[in-house]
């Protein structure tokens, strides 16, 4: 199967939508019981947690957790938005500053301005999309964001994705209730598909989809932990409760060459990787032995394969024993606990 093909499909009862490139899996969204990463809540104020600048918050959906809180007090209310999935046992991390995201535009509350997407250069589409903003809306207190989408997108679908994301902001914005409420849920899976992955595809909606274009043999191979990676050399990515550990290895050859060429492959598939398996939090790489000298090389092609991924993750850096860390935002369910 060749070429970028989106199906959105059920997975044991759950809506899901699955990204293949050339027959491969790239990436894959299954809704789950727990608030998706978008859901916007009245929260109360609960308590604040000494030490670590933050305040836990009652919403519907249990304790929610606020860092670098300010000037707050228990019994406030406060719009948040959910940022990531919890870790068992944990509060859900939100955040106070809400975004409204689209296909084409994310609207940005009381932060004025207009931006266009940095990813679109063609000078002369800039101006026509910023023209087509000033000639669609006027005196927005908010900020409004228009995507690298916009480049291709017909002008008309752009006006209007903008209106509806300006029109809920606003909504949200205005609310007049009180106590803990969940005023937007979350973007399911096929609403996120459509959201984000806007390059060209092969769109497929039939039942039995994920079987038929091999989204299930996918699946089934992430049971193991073992990443093929090329050249013979392999690598393992195992969750553990406290981190998610990667370990690279050669296969038959030993040499130095081989650990450089292994550590460069995991670098290009790491990101997908763990993507797939819906796998976040702390990321300790033990890579294979090579050359000190090779280190710039390989945290510049691990940053590149990061910067196309889409999920903000940052490269800590080396551990004296010369393991590399990274922090990887919880932007999916791990997929184990998604298929349960």
């Amino acid at each position: 199967m060749k070429g970028r093909t989106i199906l959105l499909d059920h997975l044991n009862g759950r809506e899901a939508a699955a990204l293949m490139l050339d027959g491969r899996l790239e990436d894959l969204l299954i809704a789950s019981d727990a608030p998706a990463p978008g859901t916007i809540y009245r929260a109360v104020a609960d308590r604040p947690v000494k030490g670590q600048g933050g305040m836990f918050l009652k919403t519907p959906d249990g304790n929610a957790f606020l860092r670098q809180i300010k000037g707050m007090a228990p019994g406030d209310e406060l719009l948040v938005q959910v940022t990531g999935y919890a870790e068992d046992g944990k509060a859900i991390p939100v955040a106070h500053r809400v975004l409204f995201k689209s296909r084409y535009v994310i609207i940005t509350p009381n932060a004025p301005g207009i931006n266009v997407s940095r990813s679109i250069r063609d000078e002369e589409r800039r101006e026509e999309i910023l023209a087509l903003v000033h000639d669609t809306v006027e005196n927005v207190p908010h900020g409004i964001i228009l995507r690298s989408s916009c480049e291709v997108a017909e002008d008309e679908g752009i006006a209007e994705d903008l209106l509806s994301m300006l029109s809920l902001a606003e909504q949200v914005l205005n609310d007049e209730g009180t106590g803990p409420e969940t005023l937007i849920e979350g973007d399911a899976p096929h609403l996120l598909a459509w959201r984000d992955w806007v390059e060209p595809a092969d769109v497929v909606t039939q039942a039995g989809s994920f079987e038929s274009h091999g989204v299930m043999d996918a699946i089934d191979a992430l049971e193991t932990a073992r990443l093929e990676l090329s050249g013979g050399a392999y690598a393992y990515v195992e969750p553990t409760r406290a981190l998610v550990a990667v370990d690279v290895n050669t296969g038959n050859d030993s040499s130095l060459s081989a650990g450089t060429k292994a550590n460069f492959a995991l670098a290009r598939e790491l990101p997908r990787a763990l993507r797939i398996r819906g796998l976040g939090g702390q990321i300790v790489l033990d890579l294979a032995p090579m050359p000190k000298k090779d280190r710039r090389g390989f945290e510049s092609a691990l940053k590149a394969a990061l910067r196309s991924d889409g999920i903000e993750t940052v490269l800590v850096g080396w551990t004296p024993l010369g393991h590399v860390e990274m922090q990887r935002k919880r932007a999916r369910l791990p997929l184990a606990q998604a298929l349960k």
